[in-house]
């Protein structure tokens, strides 16, 4: 297949036709020099937007990592070069399964050797050529601060639940190392330039190492299809808010279309930390999460992955597994095994599993002699003196409990720490009896699932263990809770890892549980793990990625903002901002105006503590009122008195209070009810539930009008305010099933009232009373900002395919923000809403001067 790609950015910035070619070809290298990029712009940021035909099918997936999934080793011969060869064990190889074999895989990574810079050229063009791996090269002292430095020394520490409350906890945060971070992730975005073609390629960018990459790849390409998976732990709220650069992490992922966790858990805390810092909500739709960002639906996917079949297979055929299964088979015969198999780090919980051994030996004496945990312990990924204290209190405890717990002949603990090749895992996985993990935190952890298929076995495996194919194979999982994987194994023991005494009885439970019962077990995990493999999460989560970004281009896209705080906007080609120049160039050339506006949260920001309209409002009020072409009214859902008090400078201000119940044309008019009421005896009802919400929500409060009851927590914790509103709505509709009321919830309340009230009825009075005057609207301005205002929205709309309105009347209904709506227009902020008023009443004076000096001429 051939693709095309983007190979010469400078033309892409300056506008020029830009040149395709082959993958094949020569492409240029992009920064291979040391240097700091700041996470502010650089002068060739531009963003370019992607308009013309695109396909949906995957013909391409371009897939990002820290590390290419490759091996490198220097060529023994003289001429010192490079052989590279596919790392069967790196997921990113793994995953090309579920792709399917007509979809195209570029990979670009990091390599784990370092490649001088001469030679840098040949093997970037070799690797494209004979891989489709496109190298990132980083200069050593780069990647030193980025990896050792940001990656494992903050981000590693706080996404496993470890605050640098001292310098030996964790890493102290270092804008220094920032800067790396964001340096790296440009130098990658960089790499994908190279390669991509916008419009019809995927690209779907791997872990916490290149959580800002989606940023720089959205600012070239607003529409870029772009996925984005976290195979660590994702914290709560309160660890991830300790670090300086939580809002640029979160809202760089935000430029993915889809963001993809292991678990539920880690999905919660992504999502309450997008509530709790920059206040947005998520909804659930059919069974997909989203989250609205400017526009766009950010799709939340939750999936763990799985492991390649295929691999474990063919090792478990190969010839030398049969013979370490035997030679394990004889070492350990008449004895259980239990199995640890987890890496030399802090999280691993190495020291928490040894000691719950020695626990179950002091209260078991019994299974001395009989059973014996081998604890396979892998080189730590990272460095620095927690992994040597690690390794000091491993061989500590081992030791102690061999020389207590053991004898002659026989070592309670045996303790493998040098490196072990996978089909020897793969014998200890067969002969082991219980598989224990005790992670204290981890992202996934996929040794289980490779425990579960070893156990299954095959011909070969069967025959090395001399067992019978036709009987039922059987396993036990002792995990803990705090892994990835946990909840995907439902038949496994879960156990605290801290807790020492349930994790000693939870191994004497594995060991007595009744042999049909491991069966069971064994044959439900199998199930799972061998149809949740690596290839299906792959298909799904790419699936979910295509459906993610079906909409691309039914939507205008455009990019707003600097460095890392950049984001698109992407609307509904008929939901557009609302141009100032353009709307006061309507209002000068009508005559008969209507104009309908909202006031909390639409001419008074919603974060304003002191609510009372400033002199700018009241100004801009005024000149609107006076000019004789406009009938202008407030349509509040507050009480009668406090609009009178508020605004009674406005004296041909017309005023809607408690969303429309009363209403009066002018300051001389009286109040009047749009609604008839006989009776409020339902308050009785309402006013008690509200009460007992009220004084279990700190920051909640109940406000009482003549009309309705409001409760209102705008000021409560975000996520158990809005969790207790729910209640309340279901609450309420429940005991005042029978009364003639609505109950409705809002922007940060919850309100009941009569039924048939609503904003949306003001304007009808309104349309209706100046169509008795004979006068048909050629100009009509409704402005609000949340659902009580949709209400009007919808009456204004509609009233332009009847007689109310002039055939040539201009329509502008306008919300605030870009977010789903019936109206046609928005403006992003109360500021830019006082600013689109305050034009249209200088319009009005400007008119008013006009006719005077006209009338004394």
């Amino acid at each position: 297949m051939v693709s095309r790609s983007y190979t010469n950015l400078l033309d892409l910035a300056s506008g020029d036709t830009p040149t395709f070619g082959r993958v094949g070809k020569r492409l240029p290298r992009v920064m291979t020099v040391a240097g700091i990029m700041s996470d502010l712009d650089d002068e060739n940021t531009n963003s370019v937007n992607s308009d013309g035909p695109s396909s949906i099918s995957q013909d391409r997936v371009i897939i990002v990592g820290n590390q290419l999934p490759l091996r490198a080793v220097r060529k023994s011969d003289g001429d010192g070069g490079w052989d590279f060869k596919w790392d069967e064990d790196s997921l990113l190889l793994q995953l090309k399964d579920g792709l399917g074999e007509d979809v195209e895989v570029i990979y670009i990574g990091c390599l784990r050797q370092e490649i001088s810079p001469s030679e840098q050229d040949d093997v970037a063009q070799m690797l494209l050529e004979n891989f489709k791996c496109v190298p990132a090269f980083l200069p050593p002292d780069l990647f030193t601060r980025f990896y050792h430095g940001f990656c494992k020394k903050q981000l590693w520490p706080l996404f496993h639940y470890m605050l640098p409350l001292s310098p030996d906890l964790g890493g102290r945060f270092d804008r220094s190392l920032w800067q790396a971070y964001v340096s790296v992730n440009k130098i990658f975005a960089d790499k994908v330039m190279e390669v991509i073609n916008p419009d019809e390629d995927y690209v779907w960018v791997h872990d916490y190492h290149l959580m800002v990459l989606p940023t720089f790849l959205r600012k070239r390409f607003n529409r870029v299809k772009l996925g984005f998976f976290l195979h660590s732990p994702f914290p709560s709220s309160e660890i991830y808010r300790t670090l300086p650069v939580r809002d640029e992490i979160l809202r760089a992922l935000l430029n993915s279309d889809l963001i993809g966790f292991h678990t539920f858990d880690y999905a919660r805390h992504f999502l309450s930390c997008c509530s709790r810092m920059l206040g947005l909500a998520y909804q659930s739709k059919r069974g997909y999460i989203g989250l609205e960002y400017y526009g766009r639906t950010v799709s939340i996917k939750i999936l763990p992955v799985g492991i390649h079949m295929g691999q474990l297979q063919s090792v478990m055929n190969l010839p030398e597994t049969e013979t370490r299964i035997i030679e394990l088979k004889n070492q350990f015969r008449g004895r259980t095994v239990l199995l640890g198999v987890d890496d030399m780090d802090i999280f691993k919980g190495i020291s928490l599993k040894l000691l719950a051994m020695e626990q179950f030996l002091i209260q078991h004496p019994d299974w001395r002699g009989k059973v014996v945990l081998v604890q396979i312990a892998n080189p730590a990924r990272s460095r620095g003196k927690d992994v040597q204290e690690v390794q000091c209190e491993t061989y500590s405890i081992v030791k102690r409990i061999n020389e207590t717990c053991g004898k002659r002949g026989y070592d309670p603990v045996i303790l493998i720490d040098t490196p072990l090749q996978f089909y020897e895992r793969i014998a200890y996985y067969t002969i082991a009896d219980c598989c224990l993990v005790t992670a204290v935190r981890d992202g996934m952890n996929l040794i289980p699932y490779e425990y579960i298929i070893c156990r299954q076995g095959n011909e070969q495996v069967d025959k090395a263990l001399q067992l019978d194919r036709s009987v039922a194979k059987k396993s036990m999982l002792v995990v803990s809770e705090f892994i990835g994987c946990s909840p995907s194994l439902s038949g496994a023991i879960r156990v605290n890892p801290w807790n020492i005494d349930a994790v000693a009885e939870a191994m004497d439970s594995a060991l007595v549980v009744p042999e049909s019962e491991k069966q069971l077990r064994h044959e439900k995990h199998h199930r799972y793990v061998s149809t949740h493999d690596v290839g299906y999460w792959a298909h799904s989560f790419l699936q979910d990625l295509e459906r993610a970004c079906g909409d691309h281009l039914r939507r205008r896209c455009w990019g707003i903002g600097f460095g890392l705080g950049f984001r698109v906007i992407a609307l509904d080609p008929n939901f557009r901002k609302l141009s100032v120049d353009h709307i006061v160039s309507a209002y000068k050339r009508t005559k008969n105006r209507a104009i309908l506006l909202d006031y909390d949260g639409t001419m008074m920001a919603p974060t304003t503590i002191d609510k009372t309209p400033s002199p700018e409002v009241i100004g801009f009020l005024s000149s609107l009122c006076k000019d004789p072409k406009n009938v202008v009214f407030l349509v509040s859902g507050r009480d009668k008195e406090t609009l009178t008090k508020w605004f009674s400078s406005c004296e041909k201000l017309g005023m809607a209070a408690e969303h429309g119940y009363f209403m009066r044309p002018s300051h001389n008019g009286e109040w009047e009810t749009c609604v008839s009421v006989a009776e409020f005896d339902w308050k009785q009802t309402a006013e008690p539930v509200m009460r007992l919400y009220t004084e279990t929500t700190d920051g909640s409060s109940i406000e009482t009008k003549e009309s309705a009851i409001v409760w209102h927590y705008q000021y409560a914790d975000p996520d158990f305010g809005s969790c207790q509103a729910k209640e309340l709505l279901d609450h309420l509709e429940s005991v005042l099933s029978n009364e003639p009321v609505s109950v409705k919830s809002g922007q940060h309340i919850v309100e009941v009232k009569p039924q048939g009230v609503s904003k949306g009825l003001v304007a009808e009075r309104l349309l209706e009373t100046m169509h008795r005057k004979d006068v048909l609207p050629d100009f009509v301005l409704c402005v609000g900002d949340d659902r009580s205002d949709e209400d009007m929205f919808e009456v204004i709309m509609g009233a332009m395919a009847g007689s109310s309105l002039s055939p040539v009347a201009e329509v502008f209904a306008c919300t605030v923000g870009q977010k789903p709506s019936k109206a046609k227009y928005y403006l992003e902020d109360t500021s830019e809403i006082v600013r689109m008023l305050q034009g249209l009443a200088t319009a009005s004076d400007q008119a008013l001067r006009g006719s005077r000096t006209f009338h004394i001429e």
